[in-house]
């Protein structure tokens, strides 16, 4: 089956749209037509070089949702016509981080780029083309069983695409890796798609003040509407200051969700005795931070990681649809534009340039038979 794909074939290249063959999905797969892809910014950092051993031909996307169009043998979880959201990290499900529900940090991983057999099930012209995780980039992708987790049919897949990033991150930072509690002091340094997702899960958990600081006043009013409390331009001169000043003295919890070099730092000094700094974003490789630590030690603050927001996408990505459709968890107030397949880079460039939330690549709709199974 042969499917226009956008493909990407080095840093600082242009995708191209080459004609993928997908293959039938084999033992424990499942091959899913894409509904929508998030535009996610570690694929930016493959994009521009700033992961090491990227390997090319490579179709990007780690964010999405769709239909299920055919599962191979021995697949008892979901279904041809599911409606799915997509994980980035199914893991081995037998190792000890997976058998604690913990994915994200699984010891045996698939290889990078590859199914778990070490194959592809992507080429063009006869020449494999890897995954980028799910590679949900591509309109027709291939998976592992654990990657996929079925949800309910009257969520809209555009939206339930946001749940398998930058969503379950952002929100399972605030109320799984920080359990932050009613009326704690927040701030969010970095208000991305995963930033405005932790603003969001900081208001649903009832934290007060919910502090949102980013380098793009224009946000401000979208995420005034997501939670925040009070918005600080990370360009002003006190920026510390003025958290401190809303705060009393300091926050419960500095969830930094960009790698921008000052965040870090700001995180630190913000925190009240006894508070945390969160470090979600995620870094080029070889990134350096440096810190005080008679600061940590005097207040007793601590720094710690959430790495896809410490979820266990099958039991939370449900239950973050549940709180969509109860009209609690606002999704379609995170998405700044929809793009096209063949748009790709535009989509890119705009996440590049920090003025947008969150873009999402919309494929076409599937047949209408595979429609609202």
């Amino acid at each position: 089956m042969l499917i226009p794909t956008p493909v990407f074939f080095g840093a600082g290249e242009p995708h191209r749209m080459v004609d993928l063959e997908v293959a039938e999905p084999r033992t424990g797969e499942v091959r899913v037509r894409m509904a929508a892809s998030g535009v996610c910014h570690s694929c930016l950092y493959a994009m521009d070089g700033e992961h090491a051993a990227i390997p090319v031909p490579i179709v990007l996307g780690d964010e999405g949702a769709g239909v299920v169009e055919s599962v191979g043998p021995g697949v008892t979880s979901v279904s041809e016509g599911d409606h799915v959201v997509v994980s980035w990290a199914p893991g081995c499900g037998t190792c000890r981080p997976c058998r604690r529900g913990a994915p994200a940090i699984c010891r045996r991983p698939s290889p990078f780029g590859r199914m778990r057999d070490g194959t592809t099930r992507l080429s063009a012209a006869g020449q494999e083309v890897f995954h980028y995780g799910p590679a949900t980039n591509a309109p027709l992708t291939v998976l592992e069983e654990r990657a996929v987790v079925p949800v309910h049919p009257a969520m809209p897949l555009d939206l339930a695409a946001l749940i398998g990033c930058a969503v379950a991150t952002g929100i399972g930072a605030v109320r799984t890796t920080a359990a932050v509690r009613v009326g704690d002091a927040v701030a969010v340094l970095g208000c991305g798609g995963v930033g405005a997702s932790a603003v969001h899960g900081a208001q649903l958990a009832g934290a007060h003040p919910v502090i949102a600081v980013d380098v793009v006043p224009a946000k401000f009013e979208a995420l005034r509407a997501l939670g925040a409390t009070h918005c600080v331009d990370a360009r002003s001169d006190d920026v510390v200051g003025q958290i401190l000043d809303l705060t009393d003295g300091g926050v419960d919890h500095a969830f930094v969700t960009t790698s921008a070099a000052p965040a870090f730092d700001t995180a630190l000094r913000v925190l009240a005795p006894r508070g945390t700094a969160i470090l979600v974003a995620g870094y080029p490789d070889g990134a350096r931070v440096t810190f005080d630590p008679g600061h940590l030690l005097n207040g007793e603050r601590r720094i710690v990681a959430s790495k896809y927001g410490s979820s266990n996408p099958p039991v939370d990505f449900p239950d973050l649809v549940d709180l969509h459709l109860a009209g609690r968890l606002k999704l379609a107030e995170m998405v700044a534009r929809r793009w096209r397949p063949d748009q790709m880079d535009e989509a890119y460039d705009a996440l590049r340039s920090g003025a947008a939330g969150r873009g999402l690549i919309v494929f076409d709709p599937p047949p209408a038979d595979e429609r609202g199974r």
